[in-house]
């Protein structure tokens, strides 16, 4: 089974069903960039793929950063002077700022206002703040919360711990026929937030779940990491091997309902890039295709000018674009089974292109074949699109010269990389063309 069949028999409800309920399931977790959280997501991710994971110590020096010290949390509250919890990390854990040192003391309302922080916006919903490389401690409430708020004597309490510890990523490898990567990396340092990011992680679960089922001919490296540091980290342990990356995609928000969007890598007009603007060209639905900016998820970093690794970012609405984006509102809600296996499916397109984006010679380059003497037309289907498969071959027996690939052949006819691989594979094995090698 290769790739487009692949493609074509999980497209179905039931894989955006399970994407679903691991998404539910890792989303009680309270994750950041360190700490139990993490190991906590990959001992679940370990019952659907082996996934290696790495612990690399604090301190550990990686290019201009420095690991940082490891977060935990066990509770927090915050109680009025009737001993009500007012504010409850239990409810929810965006209402503790990700990485606040521990505390427990009474403060006045002016002092608990100075560490409260809230979203005056929408008013309704808790925002996700972090203070990752600044010692400070802190809630976050909605606004309405924040309005009911009165004179009183107030008890803050946060049980956490910011030691010396590790830093734990994940990695699964797939070993494809080239030592040639494609590297899949997504973020898993967000607590209780779906589209970003958990909508990446359970996309690359099981994108890395199914490949592993199919021959490859490149071979995968799958990322799950915290963010900036992660990335950072993963490069400078790894410098002398990431030559082998030759395409990447960053996946992040990938579950809502907005229009596909795929960021290109600082190269521009690398392979990935094109393959991912084919495939959104073709879908016959509304896109956006973002140039590269050195601001965003990871790709600024594998994109960073001493490694310009061609990695770009495919994903739905971009962050910042929707309301929900780092709110409580971002939950399980927000995204739906329907729009993961969407997303899904347009990655296996992505990587169908890669995998089969091959150069073929024209063996009777001088004027046309005879391609009805030869049942070519009824070879690659029926009557229903015999214009279109004639037209496929036509493009494909013209600009088989050697210097182009599949890829070149779909982006100048405008028909789908798909029709233009079925082609040259019935002109293949009639024997009117021939591989190039690599």
């Amino acid at each position: 089974m290769n790739l487009t069949d692949f493609k074509n028999i999980i497209n179905t409800d039931q894989i955006g069903k399970e994407m679903y309920q691991l998404m539910s399931e890792l989303y009680p977790i309270c994750r950041s960039i360190t700490g139990n959280g993490v190991r906590e997501t990959f001992n679940i991710i370990k019952k659907h793929i082996p996934l290696t994971v790495h612990e690399v110590p604090t301190g550990t020096k990686v290019f201009d950063w420095t690991v940082p010290k490891e977060w935990n949390i066990k509770d927090a509250y915050v109680k009025n002077s009737r001993g009500e919890k007012i504010v409850d990390f239990k409810n929810s854990n965006l209402h503790v700022l990700n990485y606040s040192m521990p505390v427990k003391k009474k403060v006045s309302l002016q002092e608990l206002k100075d560490h409260l922080f809230t979203s005056p916006e929408y008013p309704e919903w808790i925002p996700y703040r972090t203070s990752y490389y600044k010692e400070n401690w802190g809630f976050c409430v909605s606004y309405n919360q924040f309005l009911s708020l009165t004179e009183d004597e107030y008890e803050v309490f946060i049980d956490s711990s910011i030691e010396n510890g590790h830093l734990t990523y994940g990695e699964y490898y797939i070993k494809g026929k080239k030592i040639d990567e494609i590297l899949i990396s997504c973020h898993v340092c967000h607590p209780s937030l779906c589209n970003d990011n958990l909508s990446g992680i359970v996309l690359a679960v099981f994108l890395a779940k199914y490949l592993t089922q199919i021959p490859l001919n490149y071979s995968y490296r799958f990322l799950f990491i915290p963010g900036t540091i992660g990335s950072i980290t993963y490069l400078c342990l790894n410098e002398s091997n990431v030559s082998k990356i030759k395409h990447g995609l960053v996946a992040a928000c990938l579950g809502d309902s907005g229009k596909f969007t795929y960021k290109k890598s600082r190269q521009g007009n690398a392979e990935i890039d094109r393959a991912g603007i084919n495939v959104l060209k073709n879908s016959k639905a509304n896109y956006e295709i973002l140039d590269f900016t050195p601001f965003g998820y990871d790709e600024r970093q594998y994109c960073s000018p001493g490694f310009n690794l061609p990695v770009g970012c495919f994903m739905r609405t971009p962050h910042g674009r929707y309301p929900e984006y780092h709110t409580s509102a971002d939950n399980l809600d927000f995204v739906r089974p329907q729009y993961l296996e969407e997303s899904l499916s347009k990655y296996l397109s992505v990587l169908n292109i890669l995998e089969n984006n091959k150069k073929y010679l024209n063996k009777n380059p001088k004027c046309e074949p005879q391609l009805g003497r030869r049942g070519l037309y009824q070879a690659i289907g029926g009557q229903q699109d015999k214009k279109l498969r004639e037209l496929a071959m036509l493009w494909v027996l013209n600009l088989s010269d050697g210097g182009n690939t599949l890829l070149d052949i779909s982006d100048r006819s405008g028909l789908e990389f798909d029709s233009i691989k079925d082609a040259a594979d019935a002109l293949f094995n009639h024997e009117l063309l021939k591989e190039c090698p690599e």
